[in-house]
């Protein structure tokens, strides 16, 4: 296994980390994956920085999310490209999601996201 599949496997984690419940309540969990300069391009249309989502997500009802079609690309050293597809399953709708993710003092942290719905 070669050192960007290793890659590729961890961010593929976070991604999944980032779509559960118990993460998406803990302001502590998020503050550890999203980089200080986080922005998101949500698939509302809506911008949203670092502390819009702080104090966003937490209140959140779980949508139950579900991954597919993960993939990621190299960008430069230590910043990655990752897309995927996701159903919500609440409302069963899909959305295809693409996230910036950059090496950060030894641990990988978001700092760009987007959603689009389909």
């Amino acid at each position: 296994m070669n050192d960007f599949t290793k890659i590729k496997e961890h961010l593929h984690s976070l991604e999944i980390l980032l779509l559960q419940s118990e993460t998406r309540k803990s302001k502590e969990k998020l503050d550890e994956l999203l980089a200080v300069d986080f922005i998101e391009f949500g698939s509302s249309g809506r911008i949203f920085d670092k502390d819009a989502i702080l104090s966003r997500l937490p209140k959140e009802k779980n949508p139950e999310f579900e991954l597919m079609d993960f993939d990621a690309r190299q960008l430069a050293p230590g910043v990655v490209l990752t897309t995927y597809r996701v159903l919500k399953r609440m409302d069963m709708k899909y959305s295809l999601r693409s996230s910036i993710w950059k090496l950060n003092e030894g641990k990988w942290q978001m700092t760009f996201h987007q959603g689009t719905n389909t």
